[in-house]
């Protein structure tokens, strides 16, 4: 038992070591001895746990959508009101801040898809995923009167989220005048006129 917990804890320093390192020096340009160095190990031992450099990356993204998708749903399904379900959703969605390593590797991610396919599938899912959060709460306001739209209510998530991944990238450029709140309360406007909501 507490080998495989020892194992965990290594391999999740290593993913937080190749986050690191993708903020640092760029996707294109990490290299298994960067992540190695920044964990403070051989790349022998990153190669212990992960396969090869690709299977870590992954790994970063896959953290991204854990974050991002599966705690944002469970965050959204704790709460009763549409509305509220909105806020909580969004609030999920935008990165903390210039420090936020997580969502800066993303935006690294994003760049990549124009380059390498396996990396451009995984940012339509990831995309179309959190799409399917916002639709869901959407569709289930409109049900209950809370919310009245004339756009369909695909087009009203994907905007939201399209705009949660713009003002993010200003969120975690640094010495730039848009934090999480600016952002949140700016694409709540857009929310409040698309849905016809308080």
């Amino acid at each position: 038992m507490s080998r495989r917990k020892n194992q965990s804890e290594r391999r999740a320093q290593i993913v937080a070591a190749a986050q690191r390192a993708i903020v640092k020096l760029g996707l294109s340009s990490v290299r298994l001895r960067d992540v190695a160095d920044e964990a403070g190990l051989t790349s022998g031992a990153v190669l212990y746990y992960f396969s090869e450099l690709d299977a870590l990356l992954v790994e970063v993204h896959h953290q991204a959508k854990e974050r991002f998708c599966r705690l944002r749903e469970e965050a959204v399904d704790a709460v009763d009101d549409p509305w509220e379900k909105l806020v909580v959703a969004l609030r999920g969605g935008l990165p903390s801040g210039p420090d936020d390593e997580l969502v800066r590797a993303l935006y690294e991610f994003e760049g990549t898809a124009f380059r390498d396919s396996k990396f451009a599938a995984l940012t339509r899912l990831y995309f179309e995923r959190q799409v399917g959060i916002y639709h869901s709460i959407i569709v289930a306001g409109q049900a209950v009167g809370a919310f009245d739209t004339a756009a369909p209510a695909r087009t009203v998530a994907r905007n939201i989220v399209a705009l949660e991944d713009g003002y993010g990238f200003y969120v975690v450029l640094d010495e730039y005048d848009i934090d999480a709140g600016t952002a949140e309360e700016l694409i709540l406007s857009y929310v409040r006129t698309a849905l016809s909501a308080p």
